[in-house]
């Protein structure tokens, strides 16, 4: 059974009710008495103890670990706090033929956001394509193509303002603590085998901005190894899914090399395969899935955002590419809301696969394709 710590009122009245059975007469507790004030402050020392030791607790263990002691229980395991890592991309300047923008010239994007060019770029045809990294790391660097740059100095015989080229991708924040003992504890839980599916999983996991994996064998033919992966959080402008074309590392020689986010993953994984293995980095296509929940039209707008919200956090959990997710799943996330009592899910219907049994069943997705959210109505 559980300790029950004392909280501080029981604290004062148990140090004052052992003080007043040893004296030897009435009255030493007086609202402003020595005594009183002493047993007190001897209250607040214990409960001070009391939360030491909680924390220690917390501490003794990799599930509750926090801040240092969790990367230290995470090292034991070779599982290292994912650090900020900086965004990358092309912009293009146009020009005239011959001129060149030097390498680290600063250049700032629309939003204000900072970076600095990779190596020289000379204008061809009219335009120089630079390549950029973030200046700061982090995922605020992550953008769409065709945002407006500016170059920070002026350059003789080039525009002074541009446009991105490509997406930039990349950019990560400093792993949080969920996902630092979420990986840590899948370690503990599946450790290296030596090219086992469960290993590519988590070396992608591994890899900044990624927040889950997916590895399938031989899918695309005989001794090839795909890995489908999200990043829910960096890509979050675009639902979560890498930005980037599929493929394979930029050592490997077998096939075409991916881009943008997937090529971060491939190379990552370059290194950790099984030699002989020909490893794929892919995105998941989109499955958008449209639910109807009855029973709630006249609900708050506050209750149908937390239906929605608990639908989108349901299939986050649950969903696969390709896989079947269960209806119960959707109904038990829902269920967990108060305000939602007497709901009914009346249809669901899939972009990309098929629902059964009945209009308002288990959802199968297409092969490669990822269930999420599109709509929620509340007829």
């Amino acid at each position: 059974m559980p300790f029950q710590r004392q909280t501080l009122s029981d604290l004062r009245k148990q140090v004052a009710s052992d003080i007043e059975a040893d004296l030897p007469s009435s009255g030493g507790l007086l609202r402003y008495s020595n005594l009183g004030i002493m047993g007190n402050v001897q209250a607040a020392g214990l409960n001070g103890l009391y939360g030491y030791l909680d924390w220690i607790a917390l501490q003794s263990t990799p599930f509750t670990a926090t801040d240092e002691y969790l990367e230290a229980w995470a090292a034991l395991k070779g599982i290292t706090r994912k650090p900020a890592s900086p965004s990358k991309g092309s912009a293009t300047f146009s020009g005239t033929n011959g001129a060149t923008i030097p390498a680290g010239t600063l250049v700032t994007r629309a939003d204000g956001v900072a970076f600095t060019t990779l190596a020289d770029a000379t204008v061809s045809l009219g335009i120089a394509t630079a390549m950029l990294t973030a200046v700061d790391a982090g995922a605020n660097g992550n953008g769409s193509v065709g945002a407006a740059v500016t170059l920070g100095i002026g350059i003789a015989s080039i525009s002074s303002t541009g446009q991105t080229g490509t997406a930039f991708t990349g950019g990560a924040d400093v792993e949080a603590d969920d996902s630092l003992r979420s990986r840590m504890l899948r370690r503990y839980a599946s450790p290296p085998q030596g090219g086992a599916l469960s290993d590519y999983e988590g070396w992608a996991l591994d890899v900044p901005g990624v927040t889950r994996a997916w590895a399938r064998g031989n899918l695309m033919g005989a001794g090839t190894v795909t890995v489908y992966f999200m990043m829910d959080v960096t890509e979050a402008t675009h639902t979560g899914f890498p930005q980037g074309s599929n493929g394979v590392a930029v050592d490997e020689v077998r096939d075409t090399p991916a881009t943008g986010d997937q090529l971060t993953v491939a190379n990552a994984l370059y290194p950790l395969r099984p030699v002989t293995a020909l490893v794929y980095a892919v995105a998941p296509e989109p499955n958008i899935i449209d639910i109807a929940v009855s029973g709630l039209s006249g609900a708050s707008t506050a209750t149908k955002g937390a239906v929605q919200a608990a639908i989108i956090a349901s299939l986050r959990f649950n969903a696969v590419p390709g896989g079947e997710t269960n209806i119960s799943v959707i109904e038990l996330a829902i269920a967990a809301i108060p305000a939602a009592a007497g709901f009914v899910i009346t249809s669901i219907t899939a972009s990309h696969g098929a629902v059964s049994p009945g209009a308002a069943g288990n959802i199968t997705s297409d092969p490669g394709h990822l269930p999420i959210l599109g709509t929620v109505t509340f007829p």
